[in-house]
């Protein structure tokens, strides 16, 4: 504990001789523990990267990061110096971020992390009508897994994140979105003439469920286990893969009901609705930190989105829970 505050102090008095460059460099190597690709990042050359930081870590008079030809990774000291530099580089852009909001500008960076089985039904058109509209903001969209979702804010690798409801955190804030129901693709060799689903009815089919790291099959979880003993659970990595299986091999599969324009008519006859008492939607929620302070950035996000979604899925408290994240904001100023 004394050596590493004794580094944090030199960390500290180097810091005046030190650029906003060189801290966005050790966080750069640190996300992609790689230097080819952190050099593409930062936009200069692998080996001007490496001589950059060692010409840091000797200002510093500590290793930073451990180096092999393998691999690249921070010490234990490297990993405080890194969290620091992550916060002040957060706290430099709350300054300008602060200038543009109080000009009332949408402009500058916005990194959006959001969950895989949720991008593709929100992304592609977000992306075509955000770009058209914000010529001034550069946008980044990464896809993550939505126990990711916190500790990418926390950690200030994204803005804002879009991932399935009840992430909660002291740091961050939830925006309650939408919630999207889930119907049921069942093979053709299922009970296809009833007009209604019950787990009960398909006792002894295949059921095939999404991948740990999705969202979805948490939202649809509760609802498996109605399921008998001894079922089998195979899992899969995304829905067009889940519906491909079952078209094949039998059984069924949980499908949300954005997923529904990108079957064929043919797939659409196998589709029904879920009936009785089962977890059979998921809830989609907007992450920011509590320090977020650019309420028109979120508010631009939040409108596209609104125009991709169908009405009927809108939280009905969203707009007084973002009406009141509009006060928050502006006592931050």
């Amino acid at each position: 504990m004394i050596e590493q505050q004794q580094i944090l102090a030199i960390f500290a008095l180097n810091l005046s001789i030190m650029t906003l460059q060189q801290l966005k460099y050790i966080i750069a190597i640190d996300r992609y523990r790689n230097f080819a690709k952190a050099a593409a990042e930062l936009d200069v050359t692998q080996p001007t990267l490496s001589a950059l930081l060692l010409k840091l870590e000797n200002e510093l008079e500590v290793r930073l990061f451990e180096r092999s030809n393998k691999s690249v990774r921070p010490t234990a000291i490297g990993e405080t110096v890194i969290r620091q530099a992550e916060k002040i580089l957060s706290q430099t852009e709350l300054i300008s971020e602060t200038i543009s909001e109080q000009k009332g500008e949408v402009s500058g960076s916005l990194s959006i992390g959001i969950g895989a089985s949720i991008a593709p039904y929100l992304m592609p058109w977000f992306i075509k009508k955000y770009t058209d509209r914000y010529l001034n903001v550069r946008l980044t969209v990464n896809e993550i897994r939505g126990d990711m979702t916190i500790d990418s804010l926390r950690l200030g690798k994204i803005d804002i994140g879009i991932a399935i409801s009840g992430n909660t955190s002291q740091e961050t804030i939830e925006i309650p979105f939408y919630c999207e129901p889930f119907y049921v693709y069942v093979a053709n060799d299922c009970l296809l003439k009833m007009p209604k689903f019950n787990p009960a009815d398909l006792l002894h089919e295949k059921m095939w469920i999404m991948k740990e790291s999705q969202c979805m099959r948490e939202s649809a979880f509760s609802f498996c286990k109605t399921r008998s003993i001894g079922r089998h659970i195979y899992e899969a990595g995304s829905i067009e893969t889940l519906i491909r299986i079952v078209d094949i091999n039998g059984g069924f599969t949980i499908i949300p009901e954005m997923h529904l324009p990108f079957l064929t008519d043919a797939q659409r006859e196998n589709v029904r609705p879920i009936e009785g008492e089962y977890v059979s939607r998921r809830c989609v929620s907007i992450y920011i930190r509590k320090d977020f302070i650019r309420y028109r950035m979120l508010k631009s996000l939040i409108e596209i989105i609104l125009s991709i979604i169908p009405n009927k899925m809108i939280d009905s408290n969203l707009h007084n829970k973002i009406a009141l994240i509009s006060k928050n904001c502006h006592t931050l100023y």
